[in-house]
């Protein structure tokens, strides 16, 4: 055997090894995919399962979030005897931005859409608040203001907080 002969076994040799390799490989090929499709969808359902809990707590605490910041709750909360309108506009609004800073990670476990809702709605409590406030005498007491701002949740048409806790609920039953 001459060293030709040899270098041409040697590359029939190895040709044949590659094309069995590759031949193997597409037979394979659908098998080891479908092998890591299933451990994507196990790890799927069990990040699910562990992550539900923490988002239905999260839609719990956004509705207790918005049920505390309505000016009907709020102000029986917050309301004292004799007291003043920029005491009880001060303590309102701490209230409000307080709660607010409770609740914020709970953003992580919503739908943005919602999110943005109760965002607003924060942001409109406050503006009402300081709006209510510019329509009263400096010296009217914390009465005053609770009138002011429960006739003008009177005037709307539809409580925004009763909208907010709809659309919170929407989006809880979305996730079944």
């Amino acid at each position: 055997m001459n060293l030709q002969e040899i270098i041409t076994d040697v590359v029939i040799l190895g040709l044949g090894v590659f094309i069995a390799l590759i031949a193997f490989y597409y037979v394979l090929k659908s098998d080891i995919q479908r092998y890591f499709n299933l451990k994507t969808i196990e790890l799927n359902k069990e990040s699910r399962a562990q992550i539900l809990p923490l988002r239905l707590q999260a839609h719990e605490r956004l509705i207790i979030f918005v049920d505390r910041i309505n000016p009907a709750n709020l102000l029986v909360r917050l309301h004292q005897q004799g007291i003043g309108i920029a005491t009880l506009q001060a303590g309102i609004l701490n209230e409000v931005r307080s709660e607010y800073q409770h609740n914020i990670t709970q953003q992580l476990y919503i739908d943005s859409a919602t999110w943005n809702v109760v965002r607003k709605l924060k942001d409109d409590s406050i503006a009402m608040i300081n709006n209510a406030v510019q329509n009263i005498p400096a010296d009217a007491s914390g009465i005053e203001l609770s009138k002011a701002i429960l006739q003008h949740m009177a005037s709307i048409d539809e409580n925004p907080y009763d909208l907010t806790i709809e659309l919170i609920k929407k989006d809880i039953q979305r996730m079944f």
